[in-house]
């Protein structure tokens, strides 16, 4: 019986139904853009996509059925996993594809391009972080909480933040390094930290922004970070071309702009499926919102954003049901890390923020990414199947009624 049950798995079927439109919209964005940009590759492209889509949609579906104590068992050797696999890409990497991108952030066989191992790094470290915070909440329950035992927290998730950080310095990744950034902050937030140590963060990390943008815009400033401080030049560039996107339009800021262009043709309602009078490098990938926004324009687009508010919102109810701390600290991780892919790739693809070669969740080309995130829904599954079980067990419970017998008269 108990293995039957063991078997048995809850599915949050609203969850999986915004998923797989997601996944839906992203496979015909990639066919308008591949089959424009190159015909001779369209089924190659498509099939590969789909191939990635259904291995995520199968390591998805058994990790729905990992338990909370399995999960808490192997999250540190999936976090050493991650660091391990981190290290590949500056071995066997493509010069070709260094010399473009300036990062060796893909592991690649000769002129064959693989994965992306920091994509297959994000749930672990998600993963490293929540344990470590449900351990230090555990080690310190029943306790006054002090200023000195925060900075422990936050040093000890610094201490499993550092390799990670030290390896996308090597790779000279500075974008993916954001979203772990974005990971990190979100958990220290939620984990319970002083107001006294996260304000002046926050004021420190605003006044070092507005310091960067005033020295780089400033006269020399640019060749003091660059020839001083060692800043690469593509990350130069594309700050130059998110402050002036039309300036060098057929140079160095030539995707912003044909992405810009492309967002503002769509118009309200877009040009109609499979319409592209506008050649944006990439974008199938780093830039398929552009292939959204020109097809179907503004209404589109929106109803794009709607998918995703729609997606994070089940996430926080499922989450909240299951009222168990270490999902919890997951499925913030895991929303941090979702929010950051949308705001930092949309925000970059209309002007608003810098390119980054951020994918856009469920919609952007690449195996890597696809199959992070599936995870993560997996994880997110996880927690809803688990929950139920533990609800439905709850209202198996007979409930026994106290009978009083009466003596004889």
């Amino acid at each position: 019986m108990k293995k039957k049950q063991y078997w048995k798995v809850h599915l949050d079927y609203s969850m999986i139904t915004i998923v797989l439109i997601l996944l839906l919209i992203g496979i015909l964005s990639v066919y308008v853009a591949v089959s424009h940009d190159y015909p001779q590759m369209l089924w190659p492209f498509l099939g590969q996509q789909l191939a990635w889509i259904g291995l995520g949609v199968l390591i998805c579906l058994i990790v729905t059925i990992f338990s909370t104590k399995f999960l808490w068992k192997i999250t540190p050797f999936l976090y050493l996993l991650g660091l391990a696999l981190m290290i590949l890409p500056l071995v066997f990497y493509n010069p070709n594809l260094v010399a473009s991108t300036g990062a060796k952030n893909w592991v690649a066989y000769g002129n064959i391009t693989l994965f992306q191992p920091s994509e297959f790094m994000k749930i672990p470290f998600i993963l490293m972080l929540s344990r470590s915070i449900v351990l230090f909440l555990q080690r310190n329950k029943g306790h006054e909480r002090w200023l000195r035992q925060d900075w422990f927290l936050i040093l000890e998730l610094i201490v499993y933040t550092i390799p990670v950080f030290v390896l996308l310095a090597l790779q000279q990744d500075l974008g993916t390094a954001l979203v772990f950034l974005a990971i990190f902050s979100g958990l220290v937030l939620v984990s319970g930290v002083s107001w006294k140590i996260i304000l002046p963060v926050i004021l420190f990390v605003v006044g070092g922004l507005a310091g960067f943008l005033f020295l780089f815009l400033s006269e020399g400033g640019r060749a003091f970070l660059h020839q001083q401080l060692g800043m690469p030049t593509y990350q130069m560039n594309r700050i130059v071309a998110w402050l002036n996107p039309f300036d060098y339009a057929q140079t160095t800021t030539y995707q912003q702009a044909q992405g810009q262009l492309a967002i503002a043709s769509g118009g309200l309602f877009g040009q109609g499926f499979n319409v592209s009078n506008l050649l944006v490098p990439v974008r199938e990938s780093d830039m398929i919102f552009t292939v959204v926004a020109e097809d179907f324009g503004f209404v589109g687009s929106l109803l794009l954003l709607i998918l995703y508010v729609a997606l994070i919102y089940r996430i926080l109810k499922i989450t909240v049901r299951s009222n168990n701390q270490f999902y919890t600290y997951i499925s913030i991780g895991f929303i941090m890390m979702l929010v950051f892919h949308i705001f930092e790739n949309v925000g970059a693809v209309t002007g608003l923020l810098p390119l980054t070669g951020i994918p856009l969740p469920f919609i952007s080309q690449g195996g890597s990414s696809i199959i992070s995130n599936l995870i993560g829904i997996g994880l997110v599954l996880s927690i809803y199947n688990h929950s139920s079980k533990k609800k439905e067990r709850t209202e198996q419970v007979p409930i026994r009624k106290k009978v009083i017998l009466k003596g004889a008269q």
